[in-house]
């Protein structure tokens, strides 16, 4: 099995969310289910910003959508879109 790059964004659940701490929410959350390759940000709307992250993980079964299950579970994220998925 090799290893996927998964990129998920983060929409926090409204313009007051502060990007910095919801990034270390998400590192601890992940800690020791995906390592964190980058995160960036995304202009939305009328200030509102996603935050997109992309993960390396092992190529299994499953692992996408436990992830993004983590990551719904996160205080003041109001949902998560899976983007690309590629194996490398």
């Amino acid at each position: 099995m090799g290893d996927v790059l998964i990129t998920y964004k983060i929409m926090p659940s409204g313009v007051d969310v502060d990007l910095e701490e919801l990034k270390k929410r998400v590192e601890e959350k992940l800690e020791g289910i995906a390592k964190i390759n980058d995160f960036s940000e995304e202009p939305i709307a009328f200030g509102l910003k996603a935050l997109v992250v992309r993960v390396i993980v092992k190529d299994e079964g499953g692992i996408s959508d436990r992830i993004e299950e983590i990551l719904k579970g996160i205080e003041n994220v109001q949902g998560v879109v899976v983007g690309e998925v590629t194996l490398i």
